[in-house]
């Protein structure tokens, strides 16, 4: 009886706290067009986000760059009666992209006892059963050593070998050499290493070293297959690279270099990374064209416009000129034919078709710019583009419609705000908006907890990397509100979409996707935008909500009738809420509804990476009026058939 009992007190309780609530559609009109990059995601180096993220490559510090002191992440190996040393060395370098080699000399080795060096990889090696890994490197060895090498991946005390093989052929000039490693039947772990050693004693160098795990779409150079079937579920229509703040640097010369971030990945020298750590560059310009394509996602991409993080700025005019030009030829890269420079370069990188390109945001966060330049530097940027570009939608990342008598088409706007902050702006979101234009890219949002504890705040590093379901709350209520908006806001995007959870790999919280070497897995408000992003029509129904805490949205596929509703409840306890479609004569009896519920404080994490997600039921007995319980701390998708 137990059981009963609580149910039947659940819904006398909600029908009491919601008395005289409502939530009504009106489906006699459409307030405007859903639009179809509505939904997207942005994308920077932050939090490990790429190396050591979504980019597969699994050896940290591959090129000997990261410490210019020593080989960071990498350590000599030996045995008991063995015996390595190793050191960077600018006097042995592989090309003029790469200064410096690793020298590894063994002075005593056996067969039975071999030594030499090995990388931890980004917090542990990933061993996964019966799992074929690619591995490459480049070498050279002195005059008097005659091999081979051996090329294994190992747990971390040594004692035990998951997967290895042997190169011979390593002489006195540099040669490239490739293995695949393939594990048997062993239990997933990431306490693991990977290892080149010699059997008998001498000195080889080493450079480029690289291991790859299986890839999406089996990409060489490509990205992480976990990490991009979440992406892939969140259905985006459009992502926006390189960055953020990796489009500026802290200084002019660590801007992203997309030029150097062409071919072949010995050619790739990296740069400063502004998160603290060196980017390897191997998530270059056509990885990420190559990323958008893999979703079916359009590229927006953001061109340097002359500002740097630490104030460093170019004046407009002949001191700018050299970065219009870097945005004009990156444009090219993007779209050009083949008989054009940058396309013929394009091609030879393996991709002879252009990618189609509608968007270029010109900088980013300008507002933070104290010298007062963007207007200028806007201006002849984007005069240049229009002049080769005239298709190409231009972005500005300030808010001003007039930047010096150039109108923006669309305006780059990020909110970073508490939950309860989201409450309250959200329900009135839009009202004073200027319909007539320019077009809104809320480029960068996401709901943290506590309003005294923002994500660039000290605090925040105490608390986990990935949001809670109380997060989750003012993610659904902004996103309804944006969607309530799509006519005037064309695309959206959370950030920081991606982090590396384990300790001392993040710059900033909450995130949208953790992982480790081994797991990833999605927040609550990951499912949180998966629900809103996967469940969408192409026009926006007008909606109303009175005497209620209950915020949300509608929307309707003109072509097959179906009308989404989408629900926040933000209380602590359960709402039985009034739905009234006016406007229909019939619906379909049975319903589709998608629930994200939980604590406030529940969350996931990669042990437990499914502790909140959305569970789907059906709802029988519909009619264009009805009431519905929504659970508390909770966000409702409805999916009902108008006839």
């Amino acid at each position: 009886m137990r059981p009963l009992f609580a149910f039947v007190t659940f819904l006398a309780a909600a029908s009491c706290l919601a008395a005289g609530a409502s939530f009504t559609v009106d489906a006699t009109r459409s307030a405007g067009p859903v639009s179809p990059k509505l939904y997207g995601l942005m994308t920077e180096e932050i939090n490990h986000s790429y190396d050591g993220g979504l980019y597969a490559e699994l050896i940290q510090n591959r090129a000997f760059l990261d410490d210019a002191k020593s080989p960071a992440h990498w350590s000599a190996v030996a045995q008991a009666s063995s015996t390595a040393d190793i050191a960077l060395d600018p006097s042995n370098p592989l090309n003029d992209k790469l200064p410096v080699s690793l020298r590894v000399s063994v002075t005593q080795a056996t067969k039975d006892q071999p030594a030499g060096v090995a990388n931890s990889g980004y917090w542990g090696i990933p061993v996964h059963p019966k799992t074929v890994y690619h591995a490459s490197l480049f070498a050279r060895a002195e005059a008097s050593f005659t091999g081979p090498l051996t090329i294994s991946i190992v747990s971390e005390d040594g004692g035990t070998v998951y997967a290895s093989e042997k190169i011979s052929g390593v002489v006195s000039e540099w040669k490239k050499f490739e293995v695949t490693l393939k594990t048997g039947n062993v239990v997933p772990t990431a306490q693991a290493r990977f290892e080149i050693t010699l059997d008998q004693p001498g000195t080889v160098w080493l450079n480029v070293v690289s291991l790859f795990p299986p890839t999406w779409n089996d990409r060489p150079n490509g990205l992480r297959k976990d990490i991009m079937q979440l992406l892939v579920d969140l259905n985006p229509k459009f992502l926006r690279f390189p960055g953020g703040n990796y489009v500026e640097g802290n200084k002019i010369e660590d801007r992203f270099p997309w030029q150097k971030t062409l071919g072949p990945i010995e050619d790739r020298p990296g740069h400063a990374c502004c998160w603290g750590y060196r980017s390897s560059d191997g998530m270059g310009l056509l990885e990420f064209l190559e990323w958008c394509e893999d979703m079916q996602a359009e590229p927006v991409l953001a061109v340097y416009a002359g500002y740097s993080l630490q104030g460093g700025h170019l004046k407009a005019g002949a001191e700018l000129a050299p970065i219009v030009e870097e945005a004009l030829n990156e444009i090219e890269y993007v779209t050009g034919d083949t008989n054009t420079t940058w396309g013929a370069r394009r091609a030879k990188d393996g991709h002879p078709a252009p990618f189609q390109l509608n968007c270029v945001e010109i900088g980013n966060e300008d507002f933070f710019d104290q010298s007062k330049t963007y207007d200028a530097r806007y201006a002849q940027i984007s005069d240049a583009i229009r002049a080769q570009y005239p298709r190409l939608k231009l972005i500005s990342t300030i808010a001003g419609a007039q930047l010096n008598g150039r109108k923006a088409d669309i305006v780059d706007q990020h909110d970073y705000s508490a939950t309860d902050e989201f409450i309250k702006k959200s329900r009135n979101y839009g009202s004073d908006f200027n319909r007539q234009g320019p077009e809104i890219f809320v480029g960068e949002w996401a709901a943290h907890e506590d309003a005294a504890v923002r994500p660039w705040d000290g605090a925040a590093h105490k608390l986990a990397p990935t949001p809670t379901m109380k997060a989750a709350i003012g993610d659904g209520v902004f996103m309804a509100a944006l969607e309530r908006n799509a006519d005037i806001i064309k695309m959206h995007c959370y950030a920081p979409l991606l982090v590396n959870v384990n300790p001392g790999a993040r710059q900033w919280r909450p995130n949208l996707i953790g992982y480790d070497a081994l797991t990833a897995y999605g927040s609550p408000s990951y499912y949180a935008i998966q629900m809103f992003s996967r469940n969408l029509g192409d026009e926006i129904l007008p909606v109303t909500f009175a005497n209620t805490s209950v915020q949300g949205c509608a929307t309707r596929n003109r072509r097959t009738g179906e009308i989404i509703i989408k629900l926040v409840n933000p209380e602590l306890r359960p709402e039985s809420l009034p739905i009234e479609i006016n406007g229909v004569t019939a619906i379909a009896s049975k319903a589709t509804i998608i629930t994200l519920a939980g604590n406030p404080e529940d969350t996931n994490s990669t042990s437990h990476p499914r502790n909140v997600v959305p569970v789907t039921t059906t709802l029988r007995d519909v009619k264009p009026g009805f009431t519905y319980a929504l659970p508390p701390t909770s966000i409702v998708v409805i999916k009902l058939q108008a006839r």
